[in-house]
């Protein structure tokens, strides 16, 4: 069974930095773009940023040249550098990633269970 397991989260004050961790276990063939998303209390869901297998890399506006993404395809594992967090940083962040398990002809999305982030002072 596929999982995607996130760590990293915290309360950090504003101008601080936190790093995201999510790793994919189980029974994977390949894994296509892995992507981490947030959601506030009382808002929808929204793409913070992605990449692809080969490292392309895309961006919200509200955190570009703050937020770095990266991967390690050897590890099946995504990180979210986050550095000079604000306030409106605040939301549950979730791991994304779609992929193909072993045994199945098309990949799919999974997601994490999500890890909390706070900024605050």
């Amino acid at each position: 069974q596929v999982q995607l397991v996130e760590s990293g989260g915290g309360l950090v004050q504003p101008g601080g930095s936190l790093r995201l961790s999510c790793a994919a276990s189980g029974s994977i063939a390949s894994i296509n773009t892995m992507a981490w998303y947030r959601q506030a209390p009382g808002k929808r869901r929204e793409l913070v940023a992605d990449i692809t297998t080969g490292g392309s890399t895309n961006y919200a506006d509200s955190v570009k040249g703050r937020f770095t993404i990266s991967r390690d395809n050897a590890k099946n594992t995504v990180y979210l550098q986050m550095n000079s967090l604000k306030p409106e940083d605040t939301a549950v962040y979730y791991c994304n990633a779609n992929l193909r398990p072993h045994g199945y002809m098309w990949s799919r999305t999974y997601w994490g269970q999500g890890t909390q982030v706070t900024v605050s002072s």
